[in-house]
């Protein structure tokens, strides 16, 4: 914070927090102090003196909630906010102004153009980002997982402000010095390949003050975090994957991500990865699998289990005699599907009838087959010819060779696009 006289009251002594406390922490300090402060809860005769502690305990919480205006005042002090010393609102430099300060004026008028660096705004000069990055994580999640919830603890190792040095890097008292690398911008400018000979100028933060434009000397940083500002600390965070959730959806944990000072630390985000499942199929809130009957069961009916659900549960459907189960054929079972978020309502089941027909040889009894033959429907009337021919065929034959290599566009491995056939015959009458 830049100096600006003995007399001017430090803000967070003010409301009794730490430099680094968080907005929550400002917002419970000064509920607090404004309740203990207060005119209307004080004596007639401490009135006077209690409106002013009122009115710095209002202030400082304006200056210190707000991001930006409390960057301001860490940076330069109340001179930021100081009309009578030049600050914003006096005629003096503006926002944009200090903001370009902080970074140092040196490096012309290429500040501007740093809008496209995270961090940084365009027009006016650059503006730092007051929340740092967001950590993006895939996680993988069974099908039933998403059907039943899911709570998962987990170990998190992230970088936290130093609690020795609160973040400054230095030893207490100890005074910084201007990085050599940035020249006390806190960015540096160097060249990234972007084609083929062709390379731009990028500005990025300086890697070697971390942003901030100064550092200490060996003898001076701290003993803690060896002057990198931060420490490692591992700890064990929780995520809820609601029942019903979908692939793709995001689940956030506010402020877990690593902290760096003067900034808000980021979030950890977690995007849903649903595994393939062996069974079922998904499609938004429905689901679908196969009915595995057999021909005996497709023509006589059956009752059982016929599938395990993703909780466990048997379902068991009864299906009559006489009504027939087609190959292909849809049962739809209202109200088996995924659950709804937030709801005991769920979509349905659908499930595709398989026919497991019996393998060649499954029976040598010639009673078998004559009693089959009397008790399924009679094949139709038998085709009369002038001329019949006795023919072999072969029973493991494949469509796909059906008109190959024939010339035929309706075979179907000779088909072309009926536009690129058109152009290449108007082509050859040219």
């Amino acid at each position: 914070m830049a100096d600006n006289g003995a007399t001017e009251e430090d803000l967070y002594e003010v409301l009794g927090i730490s430099k680094s406390a968080t907005k929550s922490e400002v917002k419970k300090a000064y509920h607090k102090a404004a309740l203990q402060h207060h005119p209307d809860k004080v004596a007639e005769d401490q009135r006077e003196e209690s409106e002013l502690k009122f009115k710095a305990v209002s202030q400082a919480y304006e200056i210190l909630h707000d991001e930006e205006k409390r960057h301001l005042y860490d940076t330069h002090g109340m001179a930021a906010f100081d009309t009578s010393r030049g600050g914003p609102g006096a005629g003096g430099p503006d926002l944009d102004d200090i903001l370009a300060q902080m970074f140092g004026g040196g490096m012309g008028g290429g500040m501007g153009g740093m809008g496209g660096m995270p961090g940084f705004g365009g027009e006016g000069g650059p503006k730092r980002s007051r929340k740092g990055r967001d950590e993006e994580q895939k996680y993988q999640v069974t099908l039933e997982e998403l059907y039943k919830g899911k709570t998962v603890k987990f170990a998190s190792t992230k970088n936290i402000i130093c609690s020795h040095c609160k973040g400054t890097g230095g030893k207490e008292k100890a005074k910084a010095q201007s990085c050599e690398r940035c020249k006390g911008n806190g960015i540096t400018v160097g060249l990234r390949q972007v084609g083929p000979g062709l390379v731009t100028q990028e500005r990025m933060v300086c890697d070697t003050c971390t942003g901030t434009g100064k550092i200490f000397k060996e003898k001076d940083r701290c003993k803690k975090c060896k002057g990198k500002r931060t420490t490692s600390e591992k700890k064990v965070l929780e995520i809820y994957i609601p029942r019903g959730a979908r692939e793709g959806e995001r689940i956030t944990l506010e402020g877990e991500a690593d902290q760096v000072p003067d900034q808000t630390p980021g979030d950890i985000v977690f995007t849903l990865v649903e595994d393939e499942h062996d069974v079922f199929q998904r499609a938004g809130d429905d689901l679908s699998a196969e009915l595995n009957v057999t021909l005996a069961e497709a023509l006589t009916g059956f009752s059982r289990v016929v599938l395990k659900h993703l909780d466990g549960r048997g379902l068991h459907l009864d299906h009559p005699q006489g009504k027939v189960l087609q190959p292909g054929q849809i049962l739809k079972i209202a109200g088996e599907g995924m659950p709804l978020k937030k709801s005991d309502a769920k979509g349905d089941l659908y499930l595709v009838v398989k026919v497991e027909f019996p393998e060649n040889g499954w029976t040598e009894a010639a009673a078998a087959f004559d009693s089959l033959r009397n008790i399924l429907p009679k094949p139709d009337e038998p085709i009369e010819a002038t001329e019949i021919d006795e023919v072999e065929y072969d029973s493991d034959a494949d469509i796909e060779d059906f008109g190959a290599n024939s010339g035929d566009p309706r075979a179907g491995g000779g088909w072309e696009d009926d536009e690129e056939e058109e152009g290449q015959a108007q082509c050859a009458q040219q």
